[in-house]
């Protein structure tokens, strides 16, 4: 063995590392950093979605792969959108993914520190107090080709300007009246460079400081100022942040902090989803869906919801990788993810959605037999599970056509098929009310054809999910298509609510299904493990939030046919 290395993951060892962990690696070997220290900053405006979970599979990824920390930091310097029932279930949306943040911490835990970097701008000559209208800012502000103009106030004193800006914060003067701005270039080609505002007037409420200040941090001066605060050593962010990064680089500069380091890596955009949090809170106050965590929301609870794990979302991450470049993600990729790593887990349990009885004539009748069937053929240590089994029975209605086509495999007169885990049956005739639809199906079975001993050398092509009838339980399934009809919303001309989807939402609310469902549900309860499962030939299902032992409702969280597979091979 010796001459060998050892390693804890060979295959990670071998994995070709992303741009982020280049750096992170040079700056260790060159002594920079001793070790490494992230942060996941979420403004709590609104509840997480799938591109969080990007953010923080990169952040609390890297945390954890170099041996460093991830903090959890609130960016709350906007009192008039934010609130704590965010912030709980921002906490909720980490933990669940699998992470822990070093610290908890908030920007407004350093609103004092920020007004204080704020003085030490306007006594270096850095920052001044504009009581300029918006309009009249936004004029002098210059185009991408046209540099912008100065501030008639820009010329105020130190001793002015922080005479100013200590009674904007005792109140003295109303929202919108005065800001105060940095002081830098207003012909940069940058345009945040252009004398960008460093703290306004907003009398609101405060979620966490109540009614304590009534001027408030911009993004751009509390961000970076609270990187450096916790000694952050690579502040990471996505694309739309790097022209911030020369205006983070230049207040921590000036301000001769910790020098903390901005890089960026490519958004997540997946299709047929919008990600804006604007455009999400407007779809749940208009009641386009039920609420944020509505499964077909891209949320992380409504992921949750719907009955994807942490690992298929961790996963989806990790095959997307980090990238320098936006691009749209197929959805697909995301529910190939669930898929391979629902087949595992999920318990297989056989529900009837749209029901048709069917008759075995020769059955004994009032004969009861007891079937077993595995729970996962995946995964022997699920064991299995007991199913009634009598002469009645609901299949579903699509399984059987009167008029059949030469290569159909499902049940029709003269054909067989096998009952999963039970017999093999052949139709014999139908029932029919008075508009000529089917209202029974009679067949019979073959008794030495059980499923596991079967000696009857009949070839049944197609196989059969059924429940009994005298043993069914009544639940609600809830099927799901895309929210939105066309793959790119966001980039549609017009409302992006015109391209809703009015099919997304498929109620089925009296299906039929085996009573393991029942058992399954108390146990639940005792545990608090929610299982998953596969509904045989239907899809992926998870009990819904709203479900009881009184009545169980189900949410398709993936069907069973895998396009995204198929689309790249």
């Amino acid at each position: 063995m010796s001459g060998t290395k050892k390693t804890e993951n060979p295959s990670e060892e071998r994995a070709p590392r992303n741009f982020l962990e280049e750096i992170i690696d040079n700056d260790l070997a060159e002594g920079r950093h001793k070790t490494i220290l992230t942060r996941f900053p979420p403004e709590p405006n609104g509840y997480l979605h799938i591109g969080h979970a990007k953010s923080i599979t990169v952040n609390f990824g890297l945390g954890q792969k170099y041996g460093g920390a991830t903090n959890l930091r609130f960016d709350d310097t906007n009192p008039i959108t934010e609130d704590t029932e965010y912030v709980d279930s921002i906490k909720q949306d980490v933990q669940w993914l699998g992470y822990q943040w070093k610290e908890e911490l908030y920007a407004s835990d350093y609103f004092e520190n920020l007004f204080e970097f704020a003085i030490k701008l306007i006594r270096d000559g850095l920052a001044y107090v504009d009581d300029s209208t918006s309009e009249e800012i936004a004029a002098l502000k210059g185009t991408p080709t046209r540099p912008g103009s100065d501030s008639p106030f820009r010329t105020r004193t130190p001793d002015e300007n922080e005479d100013l800006f200590r009674r904007m914060r005792a109140g003295e003067f109303p929202d919108g009246s005065r800001i105060l701005r940095a002081k830098i270039d207003m012909s940069s080609p940058n345009m945040l460079m252009r004398d960008p505002v460093i703290y306004r007037i907003k009398h609101a409420h405060h979620h966490r400081t109540g009614d304590q200040w009534c001027i408030y941090p911009t993004y751009d001066f509390a961000h970076g100022q609270s990187d450096a605060i916790e000694n952050i050593t690579h502040s990471i962010c996505t694309l739309e942040f790097m022209s911030h990064r020369e205006l983070y680089n230049w207040f921590i500069e000036k301000l001769e902090l910790f020098p903390s380091r901005q890089y960026e890596f490519a958004r997540l955009n997946l299709s047929y989803t919008i990600m804006s949090k604007r455009k999400l809170l407007q779809l749940v106050n208009e009641k386009h869906v039920d609420g944020w965590d509505d499964p077909r929301m891209p949320t992380i609870s409504g992921l949750r919801r719907r009955g994807y794990t942490p690992k298929s979302i961790q996963e989806f991450c990790a095959r997307i990788g980090v990238a320098k470049r936006d691009n749209l993600i197929d959805v697909s990729l995301l529910e190939f993810c669930a898929r391979e790593d629902l087949n595992k887990i999920a318990l297989r349990r056989m529900v009837v959605f749209d029901p048709v009885k069917l008759v075995i004539t020769n059955w004994p009748k009032g004969k009861v037999e007891m079937l077993e069937s595995e729970n996962n053929p995946e995964d022997a240590t699920t064991g299995e599970r007991s199913i009634a089994f009598n002469g009645t029975i609901y299949i579903e209605r699509d399984d059987f056509m009167e008029d059949a086509p030469k290569k159909y495999f499902r049940l029709s007169p003269g054909a067989s098929v096998r009952l999963k885990s039970a017999y093999i049956i052949t139709c014999e005739d139908v029932v029919k009310d008075d508009s000529g639809t089917v209202t029974e199906i009679r067949c019979v079975y073959h008794p030495d054809s059980r499923s596991g001993s079967d000696t009857s050398g009949i070839k049944a092509k197609g196989t059969l999910h059924w429940v009994s009838t005298e043993h069914a339980i009544e639940v609600e399934v809830r099927d799901y298509d895309r929210l939105f009809r066309v793959e790119n919303p966001a980039e549609e001309e017009g409302d992006f609510l015109d391209y809703v989807n009015p099919d997304s939402l498929t109620v089925f609310p009296k299906a039929y299904a085996e009573p393991a469902l029942i058992d399954d549900a108390n146990e639940a309860a005792a545990s608090g493990k929610i299982p998953h499962y596969q509904f045989m030939r239907k899809g992926y299902y998870y009990a819904d939030t709203s479900s009881t032992s009184d009545k169980l409702v189900f949410n398709q969280t993936v069907g069973l046919r895998d396009t995204w597979a198929k689309m790249n091979k």
